[in-house]
């Protein structure tokens, strides 16, 4: 076992998350919601895998499990199932270039959103306490640090905060109303743990800016003038479908967890090499 996985970072926190947001914040999550979820998202990692001729590798299975835990709502056991099944299908079948075009935990929570009233999502959950804020952010600074993709993290953050407070600068609201959306221990796990993915997030460094700067103003402009409060989920699947235009033009090595990368141009003959499959 590889224990320099940053994947064994990422479960480690989201599942501690997870116990204290139970626990002591008194999530409302449906035991048989979690059940369903693990087992619908288990066998089909297991039966892709099997089909394709892959190793069943259950930790990015574990991941989108977690994800889908603590974002995801519902009082249908139906639409758990569909979750897991979406989240894990969609590594598989949506794929371009080796890479899967969507965070899988994204993909099934808009999808779901999109088609059923009987789905949500909980911001509110969290509260708006900056204590609990800045400890996701630290947990978070850890699994992105080991994944290489703190850049992308820390640019959206950047731009988001800026935009926010840019809005209320400019309608004049106090600044007590921007601080009180920022702190939203929803935005900050969405900022550390699913814009991170880095299976789904540009090759190079300068594209993963980008990227962040483009969910970022998409986002901002569903949230606040489309009025959708689900903003940067639905922003972050419509520019993750720019990711592999972002890849042609600025050429940088292929994340692959057995061996993490900071997105350095690649050479020549690295480029002439095979697209190789991660999941």
């Amino acid at each position: 076992m590889n224990y320099k996985d940053p994947r064994h970072y990422q479960i480690s926190v989201l599942a501690s998350l997870l116990a204290y947001g139970t626990f002591v914040l008194d999530f409302s999550i449906e035991f048989q919601n979690v059940l369903a979820i693990s087992i619908s998202a288990l066998v089909t990692q297991y039966l892709f895998s099997v089909g394709s001729s892959l190793k069943f590798e259950p930790r990015s299975a574990l991941i989108s499990i977690l994800s889908l835990c603590l974002f995801l709502r519902t009082n249908d056991i139906n639409m758990a199932c569909l979750a897991g099944f979406l989240a894990i299908a969609s590594k598989f079948v949506l794929r371009y270039n080796g890479k899967h075009i969507f965070n899988p935990t994204n993909f099934s929570i808009v999808i779901l959103l999109l088609l059923a009233d009987s789905v949500w999502i909980s911001p509110g959950q969290w509260g708006s306490v900056a204590y609990l804020a800045t400890l996701i952010a630290c947990f978070g600074s850890l699994v992105v640090f080991r994944a290489k993709r703190s850049d992308v993290t820390y640019a959206f953050i950047f731009f988001y905060v800026a935009i926010v407070f840019g809005r209320a600068i400019w309608l004049g609201d106090p600044l007590t109303i921007p601080l009180h959306q920022i702190q939203n221990g929803t935005l900050i796990i969405f900022s550390f743990f699913m814009i991170s993915d880095p299976m789904t997030t540009p090759n190079s460094r300068l594209g993963r800016i980008i990227f962040a700067l483009l969910v970022a103003v998409v986002g901002a402009y569903i949230q606040f003038w489309r009025y959708e409060p689900n903003g940067v989920l639905y922003a972050l699947i419509i520019c993750s479908c720019l990711v592999p235009f972002i890849d042609r033009l600025l050429l940088a090595e292929r994340y692959a967890w057995d061996r993490p990368t900071t997105g350095e141009k690649r050479r020549s003959h690295i480029l002439r090499q095979a697209p190789s499959i991660q999941h």
